[in-house]
């Protein structure tokens, strides 16, 4: 019998509430979004998508009021082409707006405020619902470009979200990338970001490990065991 693995956790915390969106995927073609209210640490279900979320082209707003994600479904003849672009009221998936893709290039953003995003267009969306209160800044630029993919989305999320990243972690071939947040008291969180094709079974071709380390610790860039 094939192994069993359990579901794959993604969460996007809002910068400016105790609010988060936790993408669940499992089986791998299932995902389910969940509101986290960490104030009072309960969960609310938003909906499950019978599709991909690509949770590394995902953002939540400040507020936490609304989410974008990149989603594909294979379903080629559809009106969006079995792949999107989507804003919607978290941590539900139904669109505010829908920006067609139909190809697994690019898509997915990043909130700029509470109501403007940028959006990772690459190869370019077909607006198909658009939203008068969440809006799109087509002029701004991500800081850094990591390409069009995943990583480009995440690692500027990562890095405007106060995580610091180790460009001489890459220096050795298959090496992770590491970023680093302090987390006070003289305690570094280190988070190894992996994207191999080579990767263990029960994981995708990108995953995180993490590891809490002394500032100035000399096994800083060790990967974790």
């Amino acid at each position: 019998m094939p192994a069993k693995f359990p579901p794959r956790l993604h969460v996007l915390f809002a910068r400016d509430t105790p609010h988060a969106v936790i993408l669940r995927r499992g089986p791998s073609k299932t995902t389910c979004s969940i509101g986290w209210d960490r104030r009072s640490d309960t969960f609310t279900t938003g909906q499950w998508l019978r599709g991909r979320i690509y949770e590394r082209r995902s953002d939540i707003s400040p507020d936490g009021r609304h989410l974008i994600y990149f989603a594909m479904n294979g379903r080629w003849t559809s009106e969006t082409k079995g792949s999107w672009t989507a804003v919607s009221k978290a941590p539900y998936l139904k669109a505010i707006t829908l920006l067609g893709k139909g190809d697994c290039w690019h898509g997915g953003g990043l909130f700029l405020n509470n109501r403007i995003y940028w959006l990772n267009d690459g190869y370019g969306h077909k607006p198909l619902r658009v939203s008068s209160f969440i809006t799109r800044d087509m002029s701004w630029q991500p800081p850094v470009n990591y390409g069009g993919e995943c990583l480009h989305v995440y690692y500027n999320r990562l890095q405007r979200d106060g995580w610091t990243h180790r460009p001489d972690s890459t220096s050795d071939s298959g090496a992770p990338d590491v970023f680093e947040k302090s987390v006070g008291s003289g305690w570094l969180l280190l988070k190894y970001c992996y994207a191999d094709l080579d990767h263990p079974e029960g994981k995708g071709v990108y995953y995180d490990r993490h590891a809490l380390v002394r500032t100035g610790s000399a096994e800083i860039l060790n990967k974790p065991d």
